[in-house]
Formats: structure tokens, sequence, C-alpha cells
């Protein structure tokens, strides 16, 4: 029975999760067709998609991470799908754009809920010894979500309209929430916490980053989530500017599903390696850091643009195979009333160094270091280059300090 239930859990916060980020997406798969409706500049669809969200995602994480450690954290992840499949439904009865800011803020403080209660949840359901597996599967959801926002919004949307497409994304989270609510069961007893919110969250944070090993964690997987943002940001730029093959573009899209299966494939590596010692799970940040600059590299300075795409599209199967590792490693480093806060704390180091940092700079370095036809592809690569070289050594040290600093 238990094993089953274990199962149910899985899938169910899986789901979840890719409902969560086809619908955090969508307002980017459509960007255009809203634009064009609502009469948008540019600068107002990348503050709907970027700003609006992210800042507030990021910000929120913390807090909402104590909160899940504070109170239930079934309810509370029941509350977050809910709320923001609503958010998403309603998106499609406005024609305003500051209605949709609201929404797509609303949207990101409850999404910034799951993370942090889904990871305690599932650290407190599955041992520690298939934790990175059962993390990576989770993970994966992010990159089936991703390829669904193309395909099933885009689809809705052209055959119909953009509400469309916003209510039928946000439908199935207002079904799944029932279930979550009146299913998942807390692992552990809910405990009186001592202090304030505030200067509990804030004696816990000290806590958990007196952690050498933590720091150099947040630090390593904060460079390559830096990565990964900034490919995801420029990969159109790069493919129509330098290659002239903006009719490749979309079909980047298709690469995500790959890397839903490398994020498993290299959860179930790093459990393999904790066999002989729980350290080596850090290869799972290292193989992917070292292994993709080449494939970058090569991608970035091709001939033509589809050899681009297939060069890029497999270093990307490389550089976000982390993401299932790095959430579950930052789980053996804190005690078990910790862990949704230390879920939240990761979350917010990884959406700062990746919106906020890496996009940024390359395109500092494109405007203003370097020039010519290969101008973007020589800014995302040198930033490539100093964030691998950062990970890999960050990763280094932490194995050395992991066993002083582990909880398991």
């Amino acid at each position: 029975m238990m094993r089953s239930y274990k199962f149910w859990v899985l899938l169910l916060l899986f789901l979840i999760y890719v409902l969560s980020f086809v619908d955090r997406q969508i307002v980017a798969v459509l960007a255009d067709v809203i634009r064009d409706d609502l009469g948008l500049s540019n600068v107002q669809t990348g503050l709907l998609y970027g700003t609006a969200f992210s800042i507030i995602y990021a910000l929120a994480g913390i807090p909402m991470g104590r909160l899940a450690d504070r109170w239930s954290r079934r309810k509370l992840l029941a509350l977050a799908v809910f709320t923001w499949s609503l958010v998403t439904v309603l998106s499609g009865f406005t024609a305003s754009f500051t209605m949709l800011v609201v929404y797509r803020l609303i949207l990101g403080i409850s999404q910034a809920a799951l993370g942090p209660a889904a990871y305690a949840l599932l650290a407190e359901t599955f041992s520690p010894e298939k934790r990175a597996s059962v993390f990576s599967i989770y993970a994966a959801g992010i990159f089936i979500g991703i390829g669904l926002s193309f395909l099933v919004g885009r689809s809705v949307a052209d055959a119909t309209d953009w509400q469309t497409a916003m209510i039928t994304v946000g439908l199935p989270g207002l079904l799944l929430a029932p279930v979550a609510w009146f299913f998942i069961r807390d692992a552990r007893p809910n405990k009186t916490q001592s202090g304030t919110f505030v200067s509990d969250t804030l004696a816990n944070l000290r806590i958990i980053l007196a952690k050498r090993t933590v720091r150099l964690h947040l630090v390593g997987f904060a460079a390559l989530a830096c990565i990964g943002y900034t490919v995801l940001a420029y990969v159109g730029t790069i493919l129509v500017d330098v290659f002239q093959s903006g009719h490749l573009v979309r079909h980047y899209g298709w690469f995500q599903f790959g890397v839903a299966v490398t994020v498993i494939l290299m959860g179930r590596f790093a459990d393999f390696l904790a066999l002989r010692n729980k350290a080596r799970r850090f290869w799972a940040g290292i193989i992917p850091a070292a292994g993709a600059v080449p494939l970058y590299g090569l991608g970035l300075f091709a001939d033509d643009g589809f050899t681009a795409l297939i060069l890029l599209g497999c270093a990307v199967l490389f550089s976000s195979s982390f993401n299932g590792v790095a959430a579950a490693l930052i789980q053996f480093m804190v005690k078990p009333e910790m862990r949704a806060l230390a879920g939240g704390l990761y979350l917010f180091v990884i959406s700062i160094a990746g919106f906020g940092f890496g996009p940024p700079v390359a395109g500092l370095m494109m405007d203003h270091l370097y020039t010519g036809p290969y101008a973007a592809s020589q800014a995302v690569f040198t930033l490539i280059v100093v964030c691998a070289f950062i990970a890999i050594i960050s990763f280094i040290f932490a194995m050395r300090s992991y066993n002083s600093d582990a909880e398991e």
C-alpha cells in the first residue's frame, strides 16, 4: 500500500509541475497574439512575461518555503495549484493589460509555494537513497510543461483565440487541486514553531547558509541556471541574427522533451554514484557544466542554422540535466523542519541568477563588447564558459566538505 501511495504522490506532483510550467510559459507562447490583439508594445509584452512573474516568484520563494515548514504542506500546495489555475482561466476573460499583470503577479506568488512544499513532501515520502532519482522525475515536468505550452497552447490559439487557449491550459489545474487536497498526506506532524514568522525564518536561513557545502551548492547551481536561462533567452536571437534561420526557432522546443529524459537519467546516475560515496552526487553538476561547453561552442559558431540548431539542442540536453539532482542535494544538508525553506532558498537563488543576471549580462556584451556577425554567439559563449568554470570549481570544493555538512 505504501509503495502504491508513493507512486501516486510522485505522479500527482509531476502532473502539477507540468501544469505549472504550461501556465507559466503560456504568455510567452502567445506573446505576439496578445500584443497584436491588445495593442501592446514589446516592452509591455516583456514585462508581462518576465518582470511581472519572475521578480515576485523569486521574492516569494523564501517566505513560502518557511510557511510550508510551519503549516500543512498538503494544504498549501493544493491552494497554490487552485489559485494559479484560476487566475490563468480568468486571464482568458480579460482584455486589460493591467489585469493581466495582476493575474501574473498572483500566479508568481502562488507558484512560489509549489517548489518548496513539493520538495519537502518528496524528501519525506521517499528514502534518501532514491531522492535524486525521484526529484529528477519531478523536475522533468519543467521541460514537458514548456514543450506542451508550445504544442497545446499555440495550437488552441491558432484554432480559436488566445483567450480560449488561456482558459484551456488553466482548467486542468482546477481539477487537480482538490485531488491534491484530499489525497496527499503530510509525512510529518505539524509542530508549534517558536518566534515570529520573520525572526524564525531569518534564524533558520542563517543555520542553512552557515554550511559551506550549501553555499557552494547555491553558487554552482546558480551558475548552471545562468547558462540555461541565457541560452533560452537568446537562442531565437542567435538563430535569427547570426544564422538567418528564424524558421528553425520553433523546433528548438522539441529538445525540451529530450531534456526531460536526461534529467531523469542524471538523477539515476547520481543515486548510483552515491552508493559508494554520497558526495559524488555533485558529479551531476560537473558533467553538465563540462560536457555542454564544447557542444555550445560548436553550435554557436557553426556554419549554418540547421547545424547550429542540432548542436545547441544537444548541448541543452547536457546543460539542463542537473535540475532534479540540484533540488535533491540541498535536502540532504538540512534538518526535516527546514526542508521547504531550503527548497525556497534554492529556487530564489537560481531564479535571481537565471533571470536577473545571465540574460542582462549577455545582452550588455552583445551591445557593448562584441561586434560583427557572431557578436551574439560570442557574448553567450563567454558567459557559458565563465559560468561553467565557476560551477565546476564550486562542486569540486563542495564534495570535500559534504560529509561534514550532511544531515542524512
